[in-house]
């Protein structure tokens, strides 16, 4: 079992950045899969970003080309660099993970609430 923790949330700006770690209990170099979810208020939750143990990445369409993923195995930590936020990515994000691509996303923090105003 691990836990995740995540911190980094808060209020910003529209246009603005956040970086959102998340700290993992224990080694996640077995965990093949760490992600972030995101939901907002009154909508389903969804996948934002997805980074491999080999360091391979996939982003939601809504959010290419502002936010980065990364993962820093030597800390147990993964990242989600937010730049150029919107109103739209007000939402509570929580960090994932899942050992292989058959298993289910077993993991997850407690989320962390991103609030961006106009």
């Amino acid at each position: 079992q691990v836990q995740l923790v995540e911190s980094g949330g808060g209020l910003v700006q529209a246009g603005g950045s956040l970086r959102l770690s998340c700290a993992a209990s224990r080694s996640i170099s077995s965990i093949d899969f760490m992600a972030w979810y995101r939901q907002a208020p009154g909508k389903q939750r969804e996948l934002v970003a997805e980074i491999t143990s080999g360091g391979s990445t996939t982003y939601v369409d809504s959010v290419k080309g502002r936010f980065t993923i990364s993962r820093d195995s030597a800390k147990n930590t993964v990242y989600l660099q937010m730049n150029s936020l919107k109103l739209e990515d007000t939402a509570v994000y929580y960090c994932a993970g899942r050992p292989g691509v058959r298993s289910a996303w077993n993991y997850w923090g407690q989320g962390t609430q991103v609030t961006v105003s106009s």
